[in-house]
């Protein structure tokens, strides 16, 4: 089938904006794009053929569908908890609780936060999910069948921690696993799921947790398995001045330092966060290739600090953005988290700190370049895949600003008129086609009261504040 988009503003993010054009949509891949009108061999303007769907995009702009780089889609279940913590009071606070989920609570959790995300405009979306606890079903494949039924591109990552706090970690020793179990679990997952093709909609990740809670032995091995089955790797990294000093603390070296000694540095490698780098720790990052993924609202929330984005992008470090885990960051819109960005960068560093057009850029092909897919996705070009958010700027207060990047990227998100995943709609006029909005919704908030029940069994009551002594 063919789609052809008309009468649009376009954004494609390589290459010059186009005031009013086309896009051209064959199967998954998009073909051609213009300004005017389209200059299709066979298609009569005004014609109807049948095999052609036309979408009047007037008053509408599109972009690379948005890609998310970091989430924790089972702390869904889990928001508005520890809500004055920091980030060790608050992993300290809801540990136990997460010990409790099941596949179920993960599959509610999931299916919320990925209609979430693709009401926002995201196509595509990484999840780092690192418990596992014993005998509650199988909770990877649970957010591989959400991702599957919303229809949107996933990386789950296989995460997992092996230092829990009788070998000097953070977590308690319930929530870990052994090294063995989890190199053998991941492999497994990457050999079930991964699918390496160009149209792919489903990649798999090797991610152990943090160098607080997962050994050296494991992120050695993890890096080692990854390369063999050609796979990226992905962890949190420099997230608070906590770590840095637990790092300084537990190996004698900081955090970017440290994941060096690992070989934990490379173009296959994307870290979350990334708050706290020192000059040579970008300069490193920038020289090797690796990636990080900045979660603004997050950061904000748990008082984290604020990443040196600018200061990145200047010396050549890829930067792509996620929402990370609900329970950090409640009811955090991927499109959001460009003006996040964007806020935060002016607020330290000043008001040409970072532009509407860069924020975009690190939304869409920072995010696919962090996730190795920069061939595939993240601008709009012949070739690629037909991934689009069509924004519609022609509301009553949005129409006010003329710049309709600007609008996207300085104002709250603008709603929907339609979200393509390899040219099929998977939002139209702001509501999800792919299953029921309301009851992604309810299995989300059915997740939350079924995680709270199974804490409680065990003896955890969830807290909405840490005390501060």
């Amino acid at each position: 089938m063919s789609l052809l988009i008309e009468n649009v503003a376009i954004a494609p993010v390589a290459g010059p904006e186009i005031e009013s054009g086309y896009i051209w949509i064959e199967g998954d891949r998009i073909v051609a794009l213009g300004p005017g009108a389209a200059d299709v061999p066979g298609l009569a303007r005004g014609s109807g053929d049948p095999d052609v769907v036309r979408v009047d995009g007037t008053g509408c702009l599109a972009t690379p569908g948005l890609v998310n780089t970091h989430h924790h889609l089972y702390q869904w279940a889990s928001q508005g908890l520890a809500q004055d913590a920091t980030l060790f009071e608050w992993l300290v606070a809801l540990y136990q609780v997460w010990a409790a989920m099941d596949a179920d609570v993960v599959k509610g959790a999931a299916s919320a936060g990925l209609g979430w995300l693709a009401l926002s405009g995201c196509t595509t979306s990484s999840d780092h999910h690192y418990i596992f606890p014993k005998g509650r079903g199988d909770l990877f494949a649970a957010g591989i069948e959400a991702a599957r039924e919303i229809g949107i591109r996933f990386h789950p990552a296989r995460g997992s921690m092996d230092r829990g706090q009788s070998h000097g970690g953070l977590p308690p020793d319930a929530v870990v696993e052994e090294l063995d179990d989890i190199l053998a679990a991941t492999a497994e997952a990457v050999d079930a799921y991964h699918d390496p093709s160009f149209s792919s909609m489903l990649r798999v990740v090797v991610a152990p947790c943090s160098p607080f809670s997962s050994s050296a032995e494991l992120m050695t091995e993890s890096a080692a398995l990854a390369r063999a089955k050609g796979v990226r790797l992905h962890t949190h990294l420099a997230e608070t001045l906590d770590e840095d000093e637990h790092c300084l603390a537990q190996f004698g070296l900081r955090p970017v330092d440290y994941m060096e000694k690992l070989d934990w540095l490379g173009p296959d490698v994307w870290f979350a966060h990334a708050v706290h780098l020192s000059d040579a720790d970008i300069g490193k990052l920038a020289a090797t290739g690796t990636g990080s993924a900045h979660c603004p609202s997050s950061n904000g929330r748990l008082g984290a600090g604020i990443a040196r984005v600018s200061e990145m992008l200047r010396r050549g470090a890829n930067v792509g953005l996620g929402v990370d885990g609900s329970a950090s960051s409640e009811l955090t819109p991927l499109a959001g988290e460009m003006r996040q960005t964007l806020l935060f960068q002016r607020a330290r560093y000043g008001p040409a700190a970072l532009t509407a057009r860069q924020a975009l850029e690190l939304a869409t092909l920072g995010g696919a370049r962090n996730l190795g897919r920069e061939a595939e996705i993240g601008t709009l070009e012949p070739g690629k895949l037909a991934d689009i958010a069509l924004w519609r700027m022609d509301g009553p207060f949005t129409s006010a600003v003329a710049d309709p990047v600007c609008a996207l990227v300085f104002g709250p998100p603008p709603p929907l008129a339609r979200v393509l995943v390899g040219g099929r709609t998977v939002v139209e006029d702001g509501e999800l086609k792919t299953v029921s909005q309301d009851a992604a919704g309810r299995a989300g908030a059915e997740a939350r009261r079924r995680l709270l029940r199974l804490a409680e069994d065990r003896g955890f009551r969830a807290v909405k504040e840490v005390h501060h002594h």
